[in-house]
């Protein structure tokens, strides 16, 4: 689309810095904004010569502490760059806020197919294993990566990142909430005192989901896996149990939960996980720990959430339709608390 007038910078001067930072670049160049990117305003560029690139910036106006680090996107991308985990190659990294007025990097275009919805309507019947196959497959390589060896040994803290993830998500939710949610406060209290004891670290992505991966145009095959913004050292069953939401997650918001998964050709969630613990040799988690780790992801959505609705009422939200962000936000934490509900009343 048409860049958003709050979100317009000078072509001029981006032009200069691509024309010193990215090889080949040939002035000038045009901009045009991609619809979707809720946290990082996110723009096409085309130069003189029909190539194409993907900027990413932080966005204007007051921001929350730690959040729309485009330098840590910018540091994990160029690492996997270097390995199997199919990344778009990242060109410069600015964050000299009188170029475009705050923070950017730029990276390849991926020409490729985002596929938006679950439930894969473009795809033939018979193919759609295969993409979901792919997805896991990925996440399955990224948790496989030395980081160590890609120079991101400090790219976050070993061991705890489900505590710290509560910790700090929880802070962003506070200073960002604008209704008490009973669910919302139960689970602050709940999830901190009932830790899983499993602490492997491997590198992940934070936000790994379809919509985040651009696929061939015509093959079952990830050709990037974009935003890295919340990219850390944390648990690997943190992200795959954030993947499988999807599972748990009704229709209406966009989730598989009461579809006839078999007449559509669509794996259940039991057998993704078994693939996914097959290619990374990890034993398939427990009842008791996989529902904790689904609990937690719901919180953390609903964080999440509730920090795009903020953004979205003081102006800030790059995504036109933030503001239905909010609607979701409560939603999935009293959906977080009933899979608790469930595990403690079978406890007791």
């Amino acid at each position: 689309m048409p860049v958003q007038e709050k979100h317009r910078f000078d072509e001029q001067k981006l032009a200069r810095f691509m024309a010193g930072h990215v090889a080949d670049f040939t002035a000038p160049v045009t901009v045009e904004q991609f619809k979707g990117g809720q946290s990082n305003p996110t723009y096409r560029l085309t130069d003189g010569a029909g190539r194409r690139y993907v900027l990413r910036r932080k966005p204007p106006g007051k921001l929350l502490p730690s959040a729309h680090a485009v330098d840590r996107e910018f540091r994990v991308i160029s690492a996997l760059n270097k390995t199997d985990v199919p990344t778009p190659r990242a060109y410069a990294l600015c964050e000299d806020d009188s170029v475009v007025g705050t923070a950017f990097y730029i990276m390849e275009y991926c020409d490729g197919r985002v596929l938006w919805d679950p439930l894969l309507p473009e795809v033939p019947k018979e193919g759609r294993r295969a993409i979901y196959r792919a997805k896991f497959d990925v996440l399955a390589r990224l948790h496989r990566v030395d980081y160590a060896a890609l120079g991101l040994a400090d790219f976050g803290r070993p061991g705890s990142y489900v505590a710290r993830q509560i910790s700090r998500w929880g802070k962003q939710y506070k200073a960002s909430e604008t209704e008490r949610i009973e669910a919302m406060d139960k689970l602050l209290d709940w999830l901190p005192a009932h830790l899983p004891q499993n602490d492997e670290t491997v590198l992940v992505h934070g936000d790994y989901r379809l919509d985040n991966m651009v696929y061939h145009a015509s093959e079952p095959r990830v050709l990037g896996v974009i935003d890295w913004e919340i990219s850390t050292l944390g648990d690997p069953l943190a992200e795959l149990s954030y993947l499988c939401m999807l599972w748990r997650t009704p229709k209406d918001w966009g989730g598989l939960l009461g579809h006839d998964l078999a007449s559509l050709g669509l794996p259940t969630e039991q057998e993704m996980v078994r693939y996914y613990c097959d290619l990374s040799k990890r034993a398939v988690p427990d009842a008791a720990l996989w529902e904790f780790y689904m609990a937690y992801n719901l919180f953390r959505v609903s964080c999440i959430r509730q920090g795009v609705y903020a953004r979205a009422l003081d102006g800030t939200a790059s995504n036109m339709r933030a503001a239905e962000s909010g609607k979701l936000v409560r939603p999935a934490a009293e959906l977080a608390w009933q899979l608790v509900d469930g595990l403690t009343g079978a406890a007791r």
